[in-house]
């Protein structure tokens, strides 16, 4: 059985447009309702970031003080966790520019070195009008969605990435320099090529996944089906054993030195792959559907992914689901609530019209905002 995680307390200090802010909640849904500008994003951009990395908007730390703040920003936030109760508070302490800038993480009220023991706690998943352009953007935008997603399942996925990518500037720095020393870059290619294939195993084991899931759903969804494929870094890696697939990498790295010194980047790996996504429906690249249906795709895939989260940890996450019933009809909306609602955890939405979210009843509770002031 798919055990609830929720907020029951969240408050907000000097974020954004919130000079101070305070919620109680008892665990139901949460619907922010307000004009645009008045904060609605912004406190779901503080729930955000009680997960690993920079939250939903992806902004620098600077960028977030209230502007004025005469220190840094800090969350605070009560939870009904997938370890019990517990406390997290996360903020930035120093000045100055994004370098100066150094976020801190308590959990319990005791300091903890990495954000990445935030999801020992909650997995937080999101879906905001940002990503509506997913399926037509540049590859790294879908290459972060294909990361997040994993992450939110294996939460070494980001260390992992983190990892290969301070390799790879090494590498990098090496042959723009000139230095070929075959004994420093051999293994530096040896460390991207065991990261790299397991990014990649970890990749492939998700949509693999998220597939079957898709699949099962496929009769009784509101929202079409999406077909997820990868492309770009060892194609045909499925069947074959990690350190096979590691030799051949570290060959085509070997072989490579110098086309990737004269491009002054590396040219293959993990971080060129392709998130490729298809209208299972209509057989039919996401690219190519209409605006309101690869809406509709991009909401099934995020809600499916939600459910494999479930099913996989056994603790429901906590949605964010900025502007989600804005380009829906009624129908469609009802439908989308009654998925949510069956997912079993808390969903934060928000909207300007309080009307579009009736068919929720009492399974949500309304918060208006205005000017970052929050009326329960």
């Amino acid at each position: 059985m798919i055990q609830k995680t929720h907020i029951q307390r969240l408050k907000l200090s000097d974020f954004r447009n919130y000079a101070q802010a305070s919620l109680s909640l008892g665990g139901r849904h949460v619907v922010l309702i307000g004009e645009n500008g008045a904060g609605k994003t912004n406190l779901m951009e503080a729930v955000s970031f009680l997960s690993p990395g920079r939250g939903l908007r992806r902004a620098v730390l600077s960028d977030i003080a209230r502007v004025g703040a005469p220190a840094g920003f800090s969350i605070f936030a009560e939870i009904e966790g997938m370890a019990g109760e517990v406390q997290i508070g996360t903020g930035t302490e120093g000045g100055g520019d994004d370098e100066g800038l150094v976020r801190r993480l308590r959990i319990n009220g005791t300091p903890v070195k990495s954000v990445d023991e935030l999801t020992d706690h909650l997995r937080v998943l999101w879906l905001t009008p940002a990503m509506d352009g997913l399926f037509t953007g540049p590859s790294a935008d879908r290459r972060r969605f294909l990361d997040r997603l994993v992450l939110s399942l294996d939460p070494a996925h980001g260390r992992r990435a983190s990892d290969f990518e301070r390799a790879m500037r090494s590498r990098n720095k090496l042959l723009s320099d000139g230095r070929f020393d075959p004994s420093w870059l051999s293994g530096i290619e040896q460390q991207m090529a065991a990261l790299g294939v397991a990014m990649a195993a970890a990749r492939r084991e998700m949509l693999g996944l998220l597939a079957g899931l898709i699949e099962g759903d496929r009769q009784t969804s509101s929202f079409p089906s999406a077909q997820l494929a990868l492309s770009g870094f060892l194609d045909d890696a499925a069947d074959r054993p990690a350190y096979e697939l590691e030799d051949r990498y570290i060959q085509m790295l070997a072989s490579s030195r110098h086309r990737d010194a004269a491009a002054g980047r590396t040219l293959d790996g993990p971080h060129r792959v392709d998130l490729q996504i298809r209208h299972i429906e209509k057989d039919m690249n996401a690219e190519r559907c209409s605006t309101g249906e690869q809406k509709a795709l991009l909401i099934g895939l995020v809600l499916a992914h939600a459910r494999l989260v479930g099913t996989m940890t056994g603790f429901a996450p906590v949605l964010l689901l900025d502007e989600i019933a804005a380009h829906l009809d009624e129908g469609r909306r009802a439908a989308l609530f009654d998925r949510i609602d069956a997912l079993g955890g808390q969903a934060f939405m928000t909207g300007t019209d309080k009307s579009m979210f009736s068919a929720l009843g009492d399974r949500a509770e309304i918060i208006a905002v205005q000017d970052g002031r929050l009326d329960a």
